[in-house]
């Protein structure tokens, strides 16, 4: 009976571990490319970026406590100035009511000096209350009035401290992120949560130095996204960065869709063409970006994206390259015009991953 339990639960063990397994799904890592070209040749470069709205609100509270109401859910549609989420507001509410304990005490405090300096002005009047008697009272009525006044401040900066326990959308727009739950104990500016308050849908992308400089406010590019493969988009350059992001060593761009679509969402994939117009300077010299070429005890080599629509993963080619240019390495064989190649975070690549472009 015992062994046979014992295969029981071996089984029931193996099953649930199976289980688990299937449950598990590779996490595609995001891959930036672009498309290989010929040297003095760059009619057109395409470049990775990601959609996102042109307006995007990080919400907090400005005072700590526990997060007592949360109305807020990921991809809700909120008005602006529509309640979102409170604190307990203990601490602030205790503060209130000492300040206008406090306020209550000054007022009493400053109408029985103000008595006191009413009587001994008729008893100067009189010759009854000698000069420094009169002045003294003055005094007192004097400090007792700029104590209430000050408790009446103290007053309205605690009430202004009860509102910093309060959330309300500062614009129109769809909830992105929820990063708090209710009962949560959280700090003064800590994000709970996201707001995408823009009307208008922006790519935002960085570009290599190579073209930098022919790029221009008001250019016009075409978009397009991996997950919508049967529409296409035109852009505007809104932004372009006067100096270089040292955390990716390109130039932050942001463009702007000129025909959105309500399929697009934030975060998606995008892939931006910009047209440079013809060279007569063209060669048919293969050239990839520096940043885009590795090197092994093998020699040099690149990462070839293919991308079928549905999957898409990289391939480590050998390639023979030549001088550097401005645009990159020349290269003499093992690539050809028109392929997509990565062109960041090679060493943490292998040769047949799957990717996300």
């Amino acid at each position: 009976m015992i062994q046979r339990f014992t295969i029981a639960l071996a089984v029931i063990l193996l099953a649930s571990c199976s289980e688990e397994k299937k449950e598990l799904k590779p996490q595609l890592r995001p891959v930036k490319y672009q498309e290989v070209g010929y040297l003095g040749g760059d009619k057109t470069r395409t470049f990775s970026g990601t959609a996102q709205t042109e307006k995007i609100i990080g919400l907090s509270f400005r005072s700590s406590g526990v997060v007592t109401e949360l109305d807020i859910k990921l991809g809700q549609k909120v008005r602006k100035n529509q309640l979102l989420a409170k604190l307990d507001n203990v601490q602030a509410r205790l503060n209130y009511e000492n300040a206008v304990a406090a306020k209550n005490s000054a007022e009493s405090q400053m109408n029985t000096t103000k008595l006191a300096l009413n009587r001994t002005r008729s008893l100067f009047e009189k010759g009854s209350a000698s000069l420094s008697d009169f002045e003294a009272a003055k005094n007192s009525y004097k400090t007792a009035n700029e104590s209430f006044e000050s408790a009446k401040r103290s007053v309205s900066i605690q009430q202004e401290q009860i509102k910093f326990g309060y959330i309300y959308a500062p614009e129109d727009g769809v909830i992105a992120a929820v990063n708090v739950e209710a009962g949560t104990n959280i700090g003064a500016g800590q994000n709970i949560a996201t707001l995408n308050a823009g009307s208008d849908m922006e790519i935002s992308l960085g570009v290599p130095e190579s073209i930098i400089n022919g790029i221009k406010n008001g250019n016009q590019v075409d978009i397009s996204f991996a997950s919508l493969p049967e529409l296409e988009f035109k852009g505007k350059i809104t932004e372009v960065a006067p100096s270089v992001d040292a955390g990716t060593a390109t130039y932050p761009v942001r463009i702007m869709i000129m025909n959105p679509s309500e399929e697009i969402k934030s975060g998606m994939a995008a892939n931006v063409t910009f047209n440079f117009g013809s060279s007569n300077n063209a060669t048919n010299i293969i050239v990839v970006p520096a940043n885009a070429v590795g090197e092994d005890s093998n020699g040099r080599f690149v990462f070839v994206v293919n991308d079928d629509k549905t999957n898409a993963s990289v391939k480590k080619q050998r390639i023979e390259i030549g001088n550097l240019t401005t645009e990159g390495f020349e290269v003499k064989s093992g690539l050809s015009a028109g392929q997509k190649i990565a062109t960041a975070g090679l060493q943490t690549l292998l040769d047949g991953q799957k990717v996300k472009l």
